[in-house]
């Protein structure tokens, strides 16, 4: 009996580069005194990850920049609410996009696209291959990739979830978590909601009437569900359409980004390892995850 091919890793890399830019210690340093707790943290990461998984497919997506992006021009106040990355940080992000290149990943950035869009073009691609994919990142925006046979993996937190592991977790299914941000608005991403819309109503919503277009096509039914406030929720909507009907154009992930699907590339390879090498002595990494690494990289060599 033939086994169950794997699924092709899509890694959303800059959730997991700032957490160890916010957890590893601060004396990770190069011979410049350059700090490189984030390159290490992330260097381990992909370790732990390609050990568990021997993924035979993977590609790692990087955020490029958070001012540039095709949402800042329809919405200016797109994340402005973060402040951009100290150049200790970019820096070290440049060296996690070298770390994964050597290492033998397909790397993805751009200018114009998020990571977000990067991985679901690629899922894309996947999925019109038949191939399962497993979304690797903390970011719930992700989970609407999730098809069947495929999972949305929070790494750190060990939390794994099908189609329908997200339905439980988020209150939503994979394909309503973009409209579910679009009524209660996204904090992280400065993404303002309805007033008055919370999580449980928006998911009650949903439930309901299966999509955003449904729900304000619809909304002389609410009064008579049975909604906390939902006497007065038809007024709340109605006033707030606009500004939803701009959030899901922010919610929504792209799945065309035409450089992406010119070359879609999720093979791993055995890499580099001389600039794999030079990467590390550059910043100071000792012999155990330099072992590490290497071996991840010699075992992307199939044969």
């Amino acid at each position: 009996m033939s086994q169950p091919s794997q699924p092709v890793y899509l890694v959303d890399a800059s959730v997991y580069v700032f957490r160890a830019w916010f957890s590893m210690p601060d004396q990770f340093s190069d011979a410049a005194g350059r700090p490189t707790n984030a390159v290490y943290g992330f260097a381990r990461f992909l370790c732990e990850l390609l050990e568990e998984t021997s993924a035979r497919q993977a590609a790692v997506a990087f955020d490029e920049s958070l001012t540039t992006s095709f949402r800042n021009a329809i919405y200016p106040a797109y994340k402005a609410n973060r402040e951009p990355a100290p150049d200790d940080l970019q820096r070290q992000f440049a060296w996690c996009k070298d770390l994964a290149r050597h290492l033998g990943l397909p790397v993805y950035a751009d200018d114009l696209y998020e990571a977000d869009d990067l991985i679901a073009t690629l899922a894309r691609h996947c999925r019109e291959a038949t191939t399962s994919v497993c979304v690797v990142s903390g970011d719930k925006d992700l989970a609407q990739l999730v098809g069947p046979g495929d999972w949305w993996w929070d790494f750190a937190r060990r939390r794994r979830l099908d189609p329908e592991g997200v339905r439980a977790h988020f209150g939503v299914r994979p394909e309503q978590i973009a409209d579910f941000l679009a009524l209660t608005g996204d904090a992280v991403d400065n993404i303002p909601g309805i007033p008055g819309v919370g999580p449980k109503t928006a998911a009650a919503l949903l439930a309901h009437f299966g999509d955003l277009d449904s729900i304000f096509e619809r909304l002389e039914e609410i009064p008579f569900l049975s909604l906390r406030g939902a006497r007065t929720l038809p007024g709340k909507l109605k006033a707030g359409e606009d500004a939803a009907r701009l959030a899901r154009r922010l919610t929504g992930l792209h799945t065309d980004v035409e450089r992406v699907l010119a070359a879609p590339d999720t093979a791993r390879t055995a890499g580099d390892g001389d600039a794999l090498d030079a990467l590390l002595d550059a910043l100071g990494f000792g012999l155990p995850l330099r072992k590490r690494l290497h071996q991840q990289r010699e075992s992307a060599d199939w044969g």
